[in-house]
């Protein structure tokens, strides 16, 4: 109640003079005392509470609900998902019983705020939200921990329970979004981990569910990843500003047609040579060699951010960059002035998938768009 952290003498002093205190104020008023108003009394004389504060008990309610809720749902907010998570872990590895993680996003949320607004977007968030807290049992919690990311935590739980739990989840969700006038297949996501069968540490329990989860978003569907639709039909660019190789002729005179098309230019950097893998952080990740420069085949797999919020603090120019996409050879950021970043500068990774990772980037290609902004392809370095 006071929000005090002390050690377990000091607290069983209190304690007792706090009843002792609470007893003698209600003798000599001849009613009963408040506990709080006797525990005020106490920690103020001791000087524990060195500014008390009194507030209604109403508004003090309201204060504690909206410090711990998230306002458009009702779920808990990410604060107290942390904290309920290293509690329940903490009893899980103590009791030796399992815990379950459910790991949750909103397919295409994103394109319901496009068509049809926010405001059509919240109703699509709450009925999200009153989905988990009818489906889920009354031991779980339920989190809204970003955008249209949301988490369960399970006690007790198997994976295989938690499975057939996000299952249902799906399904309910279909259900209760079907009197919204949204046309669009908006549905569940879900990852799983489970502690001890993936992992004993929070962080790695969250990294496992959303990669299952990220895995699960379009092989479920059968549906190709963005970053795979979008490199099949972006076209080849015409021509490189940093030129042809040395000792390659000219290319022949374009058609008047191509001639004519507009192009865009994408400034090359010299490729670096290979190098073997490197630790960056939790991730291990090989620096980016010519292969990102399209010579050759990409060697890493990208995996399409857009529209997450995925970014990266550039500590050099004390900004935020947008991650467009990110493979284990280097990432691409979106920046506005690309000419102003150096060649090889310093970055903070903060990507849903991935635990947060300083990083050393090359920059190795920047594509400028019409707008100004610039795609800048990076790469990792020792």
């Amino acid at each position: 109640m006071a929000q005090l952290d002390l050690d377990e003498p000091q607290s069983v002093e209190c304690w007792e003079r706090i009843l002792v205190h609470r007893r003698d104020l209600s003798e000599r008023l001849g009613r009963p005392v408040a506990l709080k108003t006797a525990m005020v009394d106490v920690l103020s004389n001791s000087n524990f509470l060195r500014v008390p504060i009194l507030v209604e008990y109403d508004e003090l309610k309201k204060l504690q609900i909206n410090a711990a809720t998230d306002a458009l749902t009702g779920l808990y907010n990410r604060r107290l998902f942390e904290e309920y998570f290293e509690k329940e872990l903490e009893r899980a590895k103590r009791y030796a019983h399992q815990l379950a993680l459910l790991s949750l996003d909103l397919h295409r949320f994103k394109d319901v705020n496009d068509r049809y607004g926010h405001m059509q977007g919240d109703q699509v968030l709450q009925a999200a939200a009153s989905t988990l807290r009818k489906t889920m049992r009354t031991s779980d919690y339920a989190f809204r921990i970003g955008g249209d990311e949301f988490a369960l935590l399970l006690p007790h739980t198997e994976p295989e329970q938690a499975s057939t739990l996000g299952r249902r989840l799906c399904a309910n969700f279909v259900s209760a979004i079907e009197a919204l006038p949204v046309t669009l297949s908006v549905s569940f996501d879900f990852g799983v981990s489970v502690f001890p069968d993936d992992a004993d540490q929070m962080e790695t329990l969250l990294r496992i569910a959303d990669e299952r989860l990220y895995k699960q978003k379009y092989s479920a569907r059968g549906e190709t990843p963005p970053a795979q639709a979008a490199r099949a039909e972006q076209p080849q660019p015409e021509r490189l500003e940093a030129g042809p190789p040395p000792g390659e002729a000219p290319r022949a005179a374009e058609s008047a047609a191509g001639a004519a098309a507009p192009r865009r230019v994408i400034e090359m950097e010299s490729a670096p040579p290979r190098e073997a893998p490197v630790a960056a952080g939790p991730l291990r990740m090989p620096a980016a060699a010519a292969a990102l420069t399209g010579a050759e085949k990409r060697k890493w797999e990208r995996v399409s951010l857009a529209g997450t919020h995925a970014h990266a603090v550039l500590e050099s120019l004390g900004q935020n960059a947008p991650v467009l996409d990110l493979s284990y050879g280097g990432v691409a950021l979106q920046v506005e002035h690309p000419e102003t970043l150096p060649r090889q500068f310093q970055a903070v990774l903060n990507v849903p998938i991935l635990p947060t990772v300083k990083v050393n980037l090359r920059k190795t290609y920047t594509d400028r768009g019409a707008n100004g902004n610039g795609r800048v392809g990076c790469a990792f370095i020792p």
